[in-house]
């Protein structure tokens, strides 16, 4: 006894199978999604190889030029520096660096007692002109910084127990203070002349000479310090001397 399909049963069929083919063409439908994504991502325009080569051309042309720009910078600071050299050598006034000149000043001045022209000489190294000077000099003595008369009564004070009237005098005059001051201080000095000598040759020798070779020897020692000839004798006695 064969069997035919009925109509109902031909229809449940089809619908069966219209499921067993959903259910297989679901994951397909993916992979064909996936194949799709791969199709376009191989169509889209690849980037060129010389492409990338000009970027890095760019960026290291780019680098280049920056190193070039500072090497001209270098060069230039270099020039700048020459030239100022130049000019300096030429007589020119290059742009004056650290302290200012009454700075300067002051700051010899505290280290110990100046004449003005002793510091109007330290100072022509870096001023202007002489004017400079002379301004900035003016301003100190007005302002109490700069005495000369207490400059020469430093200088006195320092060397009159080692000196005679004449070396001082001779120093204070190479140092431009007033004829009228040293003639003051040259008279207090021959005051105390004969006292300053004997303290001086006392450390050196004390003994008087025995001989005439021993007298000219003191002698040279009082009279290169400065002491007078009257006194020297005062001290080393009647005798011959160079």
């Amino acid at each position: 006894m064969s069997w035919k399909p009925t109509p109902a049963s031909a229809d449940r069929l089809r619908a069966k199978l219209d499921d067993e083919f959903e259910t297989v063409a679901k994951p397909e439908g993916l992979r064909r999604s996936s194949d799709a994504r791969r199709e376009r991502e191989a169509a889209a325009p690849a980037v060129e190889p010389d492409t990338w080569q000009r970027s890095s051309e760019r960026r290291g042309n780019a680098r280049g030029g920056s190193r070039i720009g500072a090497a001209s910078g270098r060069a230039a600071d270099r020039a700048s520096s020459a030239e100022d050299e130049a000019t300096a050598q030429d007589g020119g006034k290059p742009a004056r660096k650290g302290p200012s000149l009454k700075m300067r000043a002051v700051g010899y001045l505290s280290r110990r007692e100046h004449a003005r022209e002793e510091l109007a000489r330290k100072l022509a190294a870096y001023a202007e002109d002489a004017d400079e000077i002379e301004s900035v000099l003016d301003a100190l003595e007005k302002e109490g910084w700069l005495s000369t008369e207490r400059f020469a009564q430093s200088l006195v004070h320092r060397r009159a127990s080692r000196q005679g009237a004449a070396r001082i005098v001779q120093e204070l005059r190479q140092h431009g203070v007033d004829d009228t001051q040293v003639a003051e201080l040259r008279e207090q000095l021959r005051a105390t002349e004969y006292d300053r000598a004997l303290e001086v040759w006392k450390k050196r020798f004390d003994a008087k000479p025995e001989d005439r070779a021993a007298y000219a020897k003191q002698a040279r020692f009082l009279a290169s310090r400065g002491f007078a000839h009257d006194v020297i004798r005062r001290i080393l006695g009647e005798g011959e001397d160079d």
